[in-house]
């Protein structure tokens, strides 16, 4: 039996299943400086040394991380608007690197998802320097997965059956 649209699962504590903020953006250091708008996140990150080429430039790659990292959390975002949790894949990304960006820049990108349903949300990234000028622009699909409960269940409160959810069920 379908659980009725008024009954919430109520889950005590965070997923553990997952990571907030995940590795990638503690690895980038990626700081989310705006999430309250649904479907849009700004994010900030200096391009750090460790991620330059031998000739002082950012390595492509590590835009293109910056880039998917924002877009995931904004279709997660987007999906939260109608209080769903979701898990959110990546299913193809492209991104245009538009200018070269040298260490000790501040970066930010701004993911908007320009159009999404239930189960598909497409995405963008517009990066910036710290002079406003783009330097790289991505587009994503993601996939997205309802979160199952963590023990397995239906996600329907017990007590349902006999049409009970206020968790004052009497025996006998």
């Amino acid at each position: 039996m379908a659980c009725p649209a008024r009954v919430e699962l109520v889950v005590p504590g965070p997923d553990p299943r997952v990571q907030v903020p995940p590795n990638c953006d503690l690895t980038l250091g990626m700081i989310c400086l705006d999430k309250s708008v649904p479907g849009r996140t700004v994010w900030q990150m200096v391009a750090d040394e460790r991620f330059a080429n031998p000739v002082g430039v950012l390595q492509g790659g590590f835009l293109a991380a910056m880039a998917d990292s924002a877009m995931g959390a904004t279709s997660i975002i987007y999906a939260q608007r109608e209080g769903r949790k979701i898990f959110s894949a990546n299913a193809e990304m492209k991104v245009s690197f538009l200018r070269p960006v040298t260490v000790g820049t501040t970066l930010t990108c701004v993911a908007d998802v320009l159009s999404g349903g239930l189960r598909v949300a497409f995405v963008e990234a517009l990066i910036t320097d710290s002079e406003g000028t783009m330097v790289a622009k991505a587009t994503s699909t993601y996939i997205l997965t309802p979160r199952q409960p963590r023990d397995g269940s239906s996600g329907c409160i017990q007590g349902e059956a006999t049409g009970t959810t206020d968790g004052n069920e009497r025996d006998g």
